[in-house]
């Protein structure tokens, strides 16, 4: 898993100061080093195990509150004000640095020495002429696989979002399940859409859709809409584990939705807020459930389409066994 890269934070967030960010149970510090670069550190100094993220950064140097030793974007200790000037620094005068880059508007950090991918996830149509975002930063008290499943799962939609995005109409609607290189696919057809708010007012009465889940190991899902009249949106949330109950959600949401999308986003954003909060608070009230009973203990049904390939692919990811194999696919028939 630390192979990966995970958002460490909004390039907003990030400005004069150093940031504390936790990845993995991994304490870091996140901090804007010489020529605006991004620079990623374990966040103790190697003097008196001070955080470093409490510090100040100056002249791109990361300056620890306690004794004002200085740290380079390597790591490795620059300045040392209780001895001279002359006073040579020793080269194990360090803390560990993480790789990191600056992409989509966001501080990507990979834990290990060398990334799975040599460069994140690019989000979908991102600032692209003809369509329109917005993000939204959500904690879950819930584990990775917890919020993927959550993402990725219709039947749920119309009962903790019920009016707001889904109504359960038990029609029944096919799905076409593909297991893909890097995770799997859900594709549905026929798809009722009636007792919605959110495709009363997204989408045209008429109009032909095509809805598509996909899981992208380890930690990402993204969904699609997209009609026959050119409208299309895709929601996108890149998972940081804080801890193993505890995820920090990085969504984009993009649409193409002509001239007006600008007007659209004003309703659209105060609509998808409201919508995830209700995730919040199930998938917390799920997590505290688990812990009252001292653990999980899941049933997989055949509607649960992409669950059993987000766990065998983090399984497989976690202990080195071989994941899902490419092309595999079938057919549910549910209702929704």
């Amino acid at each position: 898993m630390q192979s990966y890269w995970y958002i460490a934070c909004q390039s907003t967030e990030l400005r004069e100061k150093p940031l504390s960010v936790t990845i993995l149970a991994h304490p870091l510090v996140v901090f804007r080093s010489v020529n605006n670069t991004i620079a990623a550190l374990e966040d103790r100094c190697a003097h008196r195990n001070a955080p470093l993220s409490k510090g100040t950064v100056c002249q791109g140097q990361l300056e620890c509150p306690y004794h004002g030793w200085g740290y380079g974007s390597n790591g490795g200790v620059t300045k040392i004000p209780a001895l001279s000037e002359t006073a040579p620094i020793s080269e194990n005068l360090c803390v560990k640095s993480y790789l990191c880059v600056e992409q989509d508007g966001y501080v990507w950090v990979c834990l290990a020495p060398t990334a799975a991918r040599e460069r994140p996830l690019e989000f979908p149509h991102l600032g692209q002429p003809g369509w329109t975002s917005f993000r939204m930063k959500t904690r879950f008290h819930a584990p990775v696989d917890a919020c993927l499943e959550n993402f990725l799962d219709c039947p749920h939609a119309t009962y903790v979002h019920r009016l707001w995005f889904r109504t359960p109409t038990a029609k029944p609607v096919k799905a076409v399940v593909r297991s893909l290189e890097d995770g799997a696919v859900a594709e549905y057809f026929e798809e009722p859409r009636e007792g919605s708010l959110v495709w009363w007012l997204l989408s045209r009465k008429r109009s032909q859709m095509q809805h598509s889940d996909r899981f992208i190991a380890p930690a990402t899902s993204r969904v699609d809409y997209i009609f026959n009249d050119q409208r299309h949106y895709i929601i996108t949330s890149s998972c940081t584990p804080i801890h193993d109950t505890l995820t920090e959600v990085y969504t984009v949401i993009t649409f193409r939705f002509g001239r007006i999308g600008w007007l659209v986003r004003l309703f659209f954003e105060p609509l998808s807020r409201l919508i995830i909060q209700q995730d919040v608070k199930m998938l917390a009230m799920q997590q505290a459930n688990i812990e009252r009973f001292g653990g999980a203990s899941y049933k997989f049904i055949a509607a649960d389409l992409l669950a059993p390939y987000i766990a065998k692919w983090r399984t497989s990811l976690k202990t080195g066994s071989l994941p899902p194999p490419a092309g595999m696919e079938h057919q549910v028939d549910m209702r929704l």
